[in-house]
């Protein structure tokens, strides 16, 4: 099979999460008007937390990057056979430790919740709700913990498609249980706090859906692992051992996001809510782009690491053109999302989700926490190229430094701010640690010749291109609210004007030029 281009890969998961994202704002719409940002939406949140954070711990966050080097080299030095046999071997013992996990969390789960919100114990009702809800989506750990591998294999032989297009099945079903709402709520006469239920149920069919199609995917390209393989090779071990200080350094940074959740359950009801939507819309970008360039990254630099170079200076050179030509279009595409997050967040926020119970307070609180994380959006993509980087070159101990440093310092910062900017405060420190673990990161790169300055230029044309858009936008917006009346018609206007106004002002200073550059250099 011929290896994709890192261009062509990008643009097909990006492409994919394109739509996962859209079916996302139609879900997260469907959230707001359904249930508002009150209990419900807190309670579900609260337990739907729990299987995403040991789903980045086990999974996406860890396992990905802890297996496709292992798995890499094991195809390039040894053979095809052997890489399937530790495949094998660590599907096995991420189900069976899984399945534990889960049965404990379940007899658990009331003394879990309480501690991960500990501001529910004053509204008793909404910890019962989350501790329901929490119950119903727990099994969809070892679900796309399984699917997370099976992607991973997949992408080591640059078949994207499965792996992206996960997601879209799992917001179509969370789509179908908040239709549900109206429904149970009617049959089963469920209290406030409970509305969320048929979502959770929405999880569990998204986990058995996202299973079989990674199935189909994995037929597809005639890869068969066995069903069971308790034995555990040399390189089996290998790669937990890699594992463990990827597995700790993506919870740590999955404990910034839990510090932010914990709180939040301390501050006004609701809380947790706003900084949900702001952060939703922040996430649109760092998919599209991020988490996207990330994934077809990977691999490649992998490939890079374990393959045969005349010279270490050989190697580093590719290597560091490969990360410069991801660089490229990941400035071109986020940084213009900066200006506009920070110009029009409450437009965006009102004009997506103000309808039903979603009120306008509740979109002015949502907004501000949108501008706090936009402050740190160029971080949180750029992170996702420098530990795929990190993680292709076996350093994973180093990003596990790295996210301890960060935790100990959001704890801090978070406390600090939330006393002057509540929720607001939460998110600004999120963002600011994301900055200074950027820095860190992309310094060793430099230090280690991974990473040189080829895409200075392009960044700074990008942020200039941006300040004229967002000064072009921010002179317009009271004509707009002059000539319209609905809030959507507003945003769909600001939209194509911001990225209208971006597109003349990044042609006249040559961004078009570079990123077509820098794909026809990347496809040579």
């Amino acid at each position: 099979m011929a290896s994709k281009t890192l261009f062509s890969a990008f643009r097909q998961i990006s492409g994919l999460t394109a739509v996962s994202r859209m079916l996302g704002f139609i879900r997260d719409v469907v959230f707001a008007h359904y249930l508002g940002a009150g209990a419900a939406t807190d309670a579900f949140l609260v337990a739907f937390k729990l299987p995403n954070l040991f789903r980045r711990l086990t999974a996406e966050g860890a396992l990905t990057n802890a297996f496709l080097p292992s798995y890499s080299l094991a195809r390039q030095q040894k053979s095809e056979h052997t890489a399937i046999i530790l495949a094998a071997e660590v599907q096995t013992a991420l189900f069976m430790g899984l399945c534990i996990i889960v049965l404990v969390m379940e007899l658990f789960m009331p003394f879990i919740v309480g501690g991960l919100a500990p501001g529910f114990e004053a509204t008793p009702d909404r910890l019962d709700a989350a501790v329901d809800m929490a119950r119903l989506t727990m099994p969809y750990l070892p679900m796309i913990s399984l699917v997370a591998l099976w992607a991973a294999l997949l992408n080591s032989q640059d078949s994207y498609f499965g792996g992206a297009f996960a997601p879209v099945i799992l917001n179509a079903c969370l789509i179908g249980g908040a239709f549900c709402v109206p429904f149970f709520q009617e049959q089963l006469h469920l209290s406030a706090a409970h509305l969320g239920l048929p979502i959770a149920l929405g999880v569990l069919l998204a986990g058995a859906g996202q299973m079989i199609l990674l199935q189909q995917q994995l037929r597809r390209q005639r890869i068969r692992l066995p069903l069971f393989r308790f034995s555990l090779s040399g390189q089996a071990r290998k790669m937990w051992f890699s594992f463990i200080p990827a597995a700790l350094g993506a919870g740590v940074m999955q404990i910034n996001l839990l510090v932010d959740l914990v709180l939040a359950s301390l501050l006004a009801t609701g809380s947790i809510s706003w900084l949900y939507y702001a952060d939703r819309l922040a996430q649109l970008p760092l998919g599209l782009v991020g988490i996207a360039m990330g994934t077809a990254l990977l691999p490649r630099l992998s490939r890079i690491e374990a393959g045969h170079h005349s010279t270490k200076q050989a190697k580093k050179q590719i290597f560091c053109e490969e990360l410069s030509h991801a660089i490229i279009p990941v400035s071109i595409l986020t940084i213009p999302a900066v200006a506009a997050f920070l110009v029009l967040s409450d437009v965006l926020i009102t004009g997506l989700f103000r309808s039903g119970a979603f009120l306008e307070s509740d979109a002015t609180a949502a907004a501000w926490a949108l501008m706090a994380y936009a402050l740190g959006l160029p971080a949180f993509v750029g992170l996702k190229l420098t530990q795929a980087a990190l993680y292709a070159m076996d350093r994973g101990r180093f990003v596990l430094v790295t996210s301890c440093a960060s935790v100990g310092l959001n704890i801090v910062l978070s406390l600090a701010l939330m006393q002057i900017y509540q929720h607001v405060g939460l998110a600004l420190a999120t963002s600011l640690v994301s900055w200074l673990a950027l820095i860190w990161q992309a310094g060793w790169l430099v230090r280690a010749g991974r990473l040189n300055g080829k895409a200075t230029k392009v960044i700074l044309k990008a942020g200039l291109a941006s300040c004229v858009m967002a000064v072009g936008l921010y002179l317009c917006l009271p004509w707009l609210y002059v000539a319209f009346i609905s809030e959507s018609v507003i945003m769909i206007f600001s939209v194509v004007m911001g990225i209208s106004l971006y597109l003349i002002a990044g042609h006249l200073l040559g961004l078009t030029k570079a990123f077509l550059v820098s794909a026809r250099e990347q496809r040579a």
